[in-house]
């Protein structure tokens, strides 16, 4: 499972022109999942989102996680971070899950992400989705768990 985190002021997603998702202070979560995925890749990356030091403490060191920052996450499915670019000019997608696979285990990382923290938005998974954002710092990270 792989996770793009985007620090961020603000974050929004719309699809046909209308808000389907928004946080204020907070985590972009750019969503890319793999056949090889399982629920508990699923936890093993809510856990380590959750605890990832990633804002600035009274001191200006990244020492705080979203949950003491009190931030939101917005989480969008994003298939194309499972492509293989290392050949040629087209990605390939064949480490990607099929739609069925990724949208159960989307839905379940979702779900499981709002028991441990209130602030969560999405996107639709599939959708042609715009996201909107403002970059802090800019301050990004990719996490991949096994």
């Amino acid at each position: 499972m792989l996770g793009l985190l985007q620090r961020v002021k603000r974050a929004a997603v719309d699809v046909d022109d209308e808000c389907v998702g928004k946080i204020d202070q907070g985590i972009l979560l750019l969503l890319g999942i793999e056949k090889t995925d399982t629920q508990a890749s699923a936890n093993k990356l809510i856990d380590k989102l959750l605890a990832y030091r990633m804002f600035s403490d009274e001191h200006k060191k990244m020492n705080c996680n979203v949950q003491q920052v009190n931030g939101g996450i917005l989480v969008v499915s994003q298939f194309t971070l499972a492509a293989d670019t290392n050949k040629g000019l087209r990605p390939s997608f064949s480490s990607a899950a099929p739609p069925t696979q990724a949208e159960e285990l989307y839905n379940y990382f979702v779900a499981q992400l709002r028991v441990k923290h209130p602030k969560v938005a999405t996107g639709i998974f599939a959708a042609d989705m715009q996201v909107s954002l403002v970059n802090d710092g800019p301050v990004t990270f990719m996490l991949k768990m096994d």
